[in-house]
């Protein structure tokens, strides 16, 4: 099998009480059918044109000889560094497709100046630049794109000859790209960027960096048939069962890679999961971690544990009492399962799985900062040359850095989580990811862990339409040298720290406790940061 689940405990027991229900309802040929009526009325005008991932993996045969012969045309010319601008769904997905084969892309995803400065520094003369957003408007990609097309032009190159556009047929981005004579790949429209995967968006910029795409989508086609049959060992129905009806619901999903030879899949199902589901004050949280994560053994009441192995065995049903989700198979069935089984978890918790209804909160508010560009409010306090803010809960009670992380973690509630969002530079700071950790055995509370604004396109929906039970660290850093966007008014410095503070402003405006840490010098007061955190 291309595909293999095991479950135990309070995910058996949701399996073996809801599956068979979803089996009469004809969900999973249903969903195979793209019928639009599965989520309810209020979700049936959204469905019926979200649904085209269902059959992505034929309408995406097609493309693979196109790109395969672009990337030879690219080599031939000696281009064979690809460089991949896209958020959300449009990076994630070739970035575990790349990283799983052993390919080479380099996936910018940030607005940070320094990360996008050291892209643009690496190998440009070898360098081709795709460009992957379904309408083209998304701020991030369209500042990326132009900071590309002027170093092209300055290096004598032309833009031209240098960029890939993926997007939507008809899109603002796909006029525009095709005035300008790049080489453009239209993706399927009725697919969510999330859903994407499998469509141009994921497989483009993994074709053109030497994956073998054809393996990727036979891969996926060899469970399209187990996915769409109604019957009670159908792989999308189980997971979906056991990640979304436990009783009671055990909302906080802590994913580990536990000796699978995929490599980053966690964070792409943390965007597909988080965004689909999380709205109306319902919704799974996707909680990534490392194999010593405190979560693991904390014994938390609404935490479910999902393993990613690479055998998880033969039968459905798994005799110990571990109470986990268990995990394996290929690359791209793991894919098109996944995204079957959020479709199922939004049916079981009433919720549209394809909208995105506070995620354009957190932009407007980024939009609103760009274009008035107000003076920073002055800092609470600061501690050690970071700088300190927050809303007024956390701040109030505080007076240096210590009790400010004190007060943040006061208000982390029984069932709550912690959200530590880094608008660093995550090429030369990764070590910033290690906090989680910390953070985690501190709070003894599920702790997610974000690249600003990357997060914004995954969990930011959660944070905002999901269940009121999280607080918000942001960690933010003053930019030692900017750098201009081409043709706007607003530098990537400027762009990042409106992002950081709309979204700050938005979470605040839905009495989300949050602290926000600007740091001057990242390298250095990391371990103040671990100090205080104690």
């Amino acid at each position: 099998m291309s595909f293999r689940i095991s479950v135990s405990g309070a995910a058996a027991d949701a399996v073996r009480r809801v599956v068979p229900q979803l089996v009469a309802d004809r969900v999973a040929s249903g969903i195979t059918a793209q019928d639009p009526e599965l989520w309810g009325p209020e979700a049936e005008a959204e469905a019926s044109k979200r649904l085209g991932w269902t059959e992505a993996v034929a309408l995406s045969r097609p493309l693979v000889a196109e790109i395969i012969s672009l990337r030879d045309e690219l080599r031939a010319q000696g281009v064979d560094h690809i460089v991949l601008a896209g958020m959300g769904g449009s990076s994630l997905a070739p970035e575990v497709i790349a990283r799983t084969t052993g390919a080479e892309l380099t996936v910018l995803d940030s607005t940070e100046p320094g990360q996008v400065r050291a892209s643009l520094a690496d190998r440009l003369e070898t360098t081709a630049l795709v460009v992957s957003s379904k309408s083209g408007s998304t701020v991030e990609t369209d500042s990326q794109r132009r900071a590309y097309e002027a170093a092209f032009a300055a290096a004598g190159i032309d833009p031209a000859a240098r960029i890939v556009v993926v997007t939507d047929p008809g899109s603002p981005l796909d006029e525009s790209a095709r005035a300008a004579g790049y080489r453009v790949f239209n993706a399927d429209p009725d697919v969510g960027g999330r859903y994407s995967a499998l469509t141009a968006f994921g497989l483009v910029p993994s074709g053109l960096a030497g994956v073998d795409i054809s393996e990727i989508l036979d891969e996926a086609e060899s469970i399209e048939l187990p996915l769409a049959v109604d019957a009670e060992n159908n792989p999308g129905l189980v997971l979906g069962a056991a990640i979304a009806a436990t009783v009671p619901l055990r909302n906080k999903l802590v994913i580990v890679a536990d000796g699978t030879h995929i490599v980053g899949f966690a964070d792409w199902a943390e965007q597909l999961i988080a965004e689909s589901t999380g709205k109306e004050g319902a919704g799974i949280l996707p909680v990534v971690v490392g194999l010593d994560a405190p979560e693991l053994t904390a014994d938390l009441a609404d935490v479910q544990i999902v393993r990613l192995v690479d055998d998880a065995g033969e039968q459905i049903f798994a005799d110990d009492e571990s109470g986990e989700i268990r995990v394996s198979g290929t690359l791209g069935a793991q894919l098109l399962v996944w995204e079957y089984a959020t479709a199922v978890a939004g049916r079981l918790l009433g919720i549209n799985p394809f909208d995105q209804p506070d995620v354009e909160s957190a932009k407007v508010a980024a939009r609103g900062l760009l274009d008035a560009r107000p003076e920073p409010a002055p800092a609470a306090f600061v501690a050690q040359g970071i700088e300190v803010r927050g809303t007024p809960h956390v701040i109030g009670a505080a007076s240096d850095l210590v009790s400010a992380i004190d007060v943040l973690l006061e208000e982390l509630p029984a069932n709550g989580y912690l959200s530590v969002q880094a608008y660093i530079d995550r090429v030369a700071h990764p070590e910033f990811a290690e906090l989680r950790d910390l953070l985690a055995a501190r709070a003894g509370r599920p702790v997610t862990f974000g690249w600003g604004p990357r997060f914004l396109h995954s969990t930011g929906q959660f944070h905002k339409g999901g269940p009121a039970v999280g607080v918000f660290l942001q960690l933010t850093q003053r930019s030692v040298e900017d750098l201009s966007i081409p043709e706007r008014p607003f530098t990537f410095g400027e762009l990042i720290a409106a992002q950081a503070s709309g979204d700050a402003s938005v979470l605040a405006d839905h009495d989300r406790p949050v602290l926000t840490l600007t740091l001057t010098d990242p390298a250095a007061q990391l371990e103040t940061l671990r100090d205080a955190i104690g």
